[in-house]
């Protein structure tokens, strides 16, 4: 049984999580996949930047959803490593990945995160364990 890149999309938008951070899809296609965040006074730490759990937070989530696009299957984080490059307070982010590397069992994916004016907030990398259905 085939999962279509749509059925992957409707997950995501229908996930609890997705919406509480305040992620919104704006392309979704099999390897390539966009996701932007109005950053939001909540959202910020006592030093009044975007706070670096967010940053973590949006690249885990766009390197599944793109590694999810392009093996069809669910997967899990299993490394994620994150540079954080500047700081931010207000605006719109926008977050972009890649799958590097896919093999039957893992998938090696990179992405970042860029402001509205294309200036690159953060970095980040991670391994996926890809859930083959039985």
């Amino acid at each position: 049984m085939s999962v279509e890149v749509e059925d992957i999309r409707n997950q995501f938008e229908s996930s609890a999580f997705f919406s509480h951070i305040g992620f919104e899809i704006t392309r979704f296609e099999e390897g390539n996949v966009m996701i932007k965040l109005n950053i939001e006074e909540h959202l910020l730490n006592v030093n009044g930047t975007l706070h670096g759990g967010i940053h973590a937070t949006m690249l885990d989530t766009i390197l599944g959803m793109v590694t999810r696009s392009v093996t069809r299957s669910k997967v899990v984080t299993t490394s994620l490593t994150v540079h954080y490059l500047a700081s931010i307070s207000s605006g719109e982010l926008f977050a972009e990945a890649k799958v590097l590397q896919k093999g039957h069992k893992i998938a090696f994916t990179e992405g970042e995160i860029k402001d509205a004016n294309g200036n690159i907030i953060a970095k980040g990398t991670g391994i996926f364990k890809i859930i083959r259905e039985k």
